[in-house]
């Protein structure tokens, strides 16, 4: 089976307007696609925004023992963002999809088998390439993808009807399309004595959330500030003036939910096929006050009846969205209350930032055999350069060791503007993952240039 990866790491789904993105934001949107490598295997083609480095190609040939030299790279001519982003003007482009068809050859021809196309999110663009070059039955799910289906399953207003449909718990709220609704959805809130969190109806990380209080004393986490407000007239005041930035102009709906402090987030992974739902993995995500990690799996920090709850809840909210006609990953994100309830708050249908901590590192590098017995910790922090952190984690020995299963392994680079490493510790519990992360963040930062 051949594949063909699509790295289009930011839609407008995800993120909101592209546009808005800073030159940054675009060039660690371009490094975060060459992720798309470590799901590589012999004869894989992929379709990125820009050529990774052939110190991070070579490291992740290293580990995956996929020969480099076997796979395709095809990088797009720059669309009307440049090249940070796999825009659909880019994945549209006829070069592109004469070099797509001369890559894949007799992978394509009239009934196209052995093949499977696996981008980051399955939207309209990826489903019209498919279409191009005759590999609708490579893309899992067609059908759904190119009628816009993905953007439903990431709308976080759509998720309250599909889970209040499927009879999953969610966080008391409702979806409003005016100012006069939303003010009247978080006084109510707010005057209850709850804190209330609004959430923009297509974003990613918490980036698009913010949190109301009734007082002070309230520390966000699942977005980057909390915000308070006493009275009618105060809450009128921000919602006009807030209101275009959280429907961005307009566009989209908002929702508005009850917001319970010092819960804790947690997320069940799923694969969503033909022949049903396969639970990929939990984790526990880490804020600070937005998403900086993650610790998996999610029983080793959370009660094992939790967890079982989270997996059963969450496979039922899968289930309603492969009656829809979606396929592929999906994360089910939840929160655990400081009461101890399990409240679903969204649904991520893309390979997400968790995906390949289960996908690759858990089930490829770490194996079946010693996976039970490992915790994975996800980060990021600051380093100069991909060979300067690979060097310096490799003269301190702290490398990923096959034989144990243990040890650390670089994810990705976000560019030299934001100077920053993602990263995995694999360690045997919590304690010695915890403690190999304080090892490692400063000697990444120091690593010399």
């Amino acid at each position: 089976m051949r594949t063909l990866l699509i790295g289009n790491s930011r839609t407008e789904e995800m993120v909101g307007d592209l546009a808005g993105l800073s030159p940054q934001a675009r060039e660690a949107a371009g490094y975060g696609a060459h992720r798309m490598l470590w799901w590589a295997r012999e004869g894989d083609v992929l379709v990125l925004p820009t050529a990774p480095e052939d110190s991070f190609a070579d490291y992740v040939a290293g580990l995956t023992g996929t020969p480099r030299d076997s796979l395709t790279v095809l990088v797009p001519p720059p669309g009307r963002l440049g090249d940070g982003l796999l825009t659909p003007d880019r994945l549209a482009d006829d070069r592109l999809l004469d070099a797509l068809r001369k890559a894949l050859g007799k992978a394509l021809g009239p009934a196209p088998s052995g093949l499977r196309i696996l981008p980051v999110y399955a939207d309209t663009a990826v489903a019209g390439l498919a279409r191009r070059i005759g590999a609708e039955t490579a893309l899992p799910g067609h059908a759904f993808h190119a009628q816009g289906g993905s953007a439903l399953v990431n709308s976080k207003a759509a998720f309250r009807a599909v889970a209040a449909g499927a009879g999953v718990l969610a966080a008391p709220g409702t979806v409003v399309t005016d100012p006069g609704e939303a003010a009247r959805a978080i006084g109510a809130l707010l005057g209850e004595g709850h804190c209330a969190i609004l959430k923009q109806e297509f974003s990613g990380g918490g980036l698009g959330n913010e949190i109301l209080a009734p007082g002070p004393g309230v520390e966000p986490a699942g977005a980057p500030r909390v915000v308070v407000l006493s009275g009618d007239p105060a809450v009128e005041a921000y919602v006009a003036d807030r209101w275009p930035w959280l429907t961005e102009g307009g566009r989209h709906r908002l929702v508005v939910e009850r917001y319970y402090p010092a819960a804790t987030p947690v997320y069940a992974e799923f694969d969503v096929a033909d022949h049903g739902v396969d639970l990929v993995g939990t984790g526990e995500m880490l804020m600070d006050p937005v998403v900086v990690g993650e610790i998996v799996p999610a029983l080793a920090t959370q009660p094992p009846d939790a967890v079982a709850e989270l997996i059963a809840e969450g496979r039922r909210l899968c289930e309603a969205y492969r009656a829809l006609g979606y396929r592929g990953t999906i994360s089910a994100d939840a929160y655990r209350t400081a009461a101890g309830e399990i409240r679903f708050c969204e649904a991520n249908g893309r390979i997400t930032g968790s995906t390949h901590l289960h996908t690759v590192m858990g089930a490829r590098l770490v194996g079946p055999a010693l996976r039970p017995g490992r915790v994975l910790l996800g980060g990021e922090c600051p380093a100069p350069s991909f060979p300067a952190a690979a060097a310096a984690l490799a003269a301190a020995g702290l490398g990923f060791d096959p034989a144990t299963g243990t040890g650390v392994v670089l994810v990705n680079h976000f560019g030299p503007a934001a100077a920053a490493v993602m990263y995995c510790v694999i360690a045997e519990d919590v304690a010695g993952a915890r403690e190999r992360q304080r090892e490692v963040a400063p000697l990444l930062a120091g690593a010399p240039v």
